[in-house]
């Protein structure tokens, strides 16, 4: 699984506990470092995390075969938009996508296109892949309407889409809270945030397990 962090610069950190928590699940869990505030908006650092993943993942123990792309916040966005503009990406899809608290109506890093109008106009060239998505229901910074639209929009092209809606916010959903004093997320043990986190790492755990699945179909 690569795993795209949101707005804040080099802010990989901030996904560590869900991360971890997903790589329990015998998850492989890959986390880069990219920079929104980039010139290009970061698109050319996530375009190397993939080729990085696609490289170096098998020596981690993984299948290159079989990667998920998942985000958080703006991740989210570059990760469905990705999916569904694979041209952004040499043409390259991954077996599943997982958005979290994520808003799909405006421009995504490496596409410049919004996911959900991409959907709107290709989606029915595009072959289906399994969408799973999270979004805490006490949002504030984007809320879980959003997902809710690009679930409604996957539904109604016959997309695999599933929406787990928590009972957290933006930072409640990926195990942390946001401090206001260090301009940042930080891990948190609050009972509701170490629910949400929880259901967040299961989701992503079965989304890998459903790229699992499907390989071993095919083969």
């Amino acid at each position: 699984m690569l795993l795209w962090h949101g707005r804040g610069p080099d802010e990989r950190d901030v996904l560590a506990p869900v991360a971890r928590a997903a790589a329990a699940k015998g998850v492989i869990v890959l986390v880069p470092d990219w920079r929104p505030d980039a010139p290009d908006g970061g698109g050319t650092q996530l375009n190397e995390s993939v080729a990085f993943a696609r490289r170096n993942l098998a020596g981690f123990g993984g299948d290159p075969g079989r990667i998920v792309l998942a985000g958080w916040s703006l991740g989210a966005k570059a990760a469905v938009g990705a999916a569904l503009n694979p041209a952004a990406l040499g043409d390259w899809r991954p077996q599943a996508v997982v958005g979290i608290s994520g808003a799909y109506g405006s421009a995504a890093p490496v596409t410049g296109t919004a996911p959900i109008d991409d959907l709107r106009l290709g989606g029915n060239r595009l072959p289906p892949l399994p969408v799973w998505l999270v979004h805490g229901t006490e949002d504030p910074i984007v809320d879980v309407g959003r997902s809710r639209e690009l679930r409604t929009a996957l539904e109604e092209r016959g997309w695999p889409v599933t929406l787990d809606e928590v009972a957290t916010d933006h930072a409640g959903v990926i195990m942390t809270e946001f401090v206001p004093e260090r301009g940042r997320c930080l891990p948190s043990t609050a009972a509701h945030v170490v629910e949400a986190g929880a259901r967040t790492a299961d989701v992503l755990a079965r989304a890998a397990k459903t790229t699992a699945q499907h390989t071993s179909r095919r083969a």
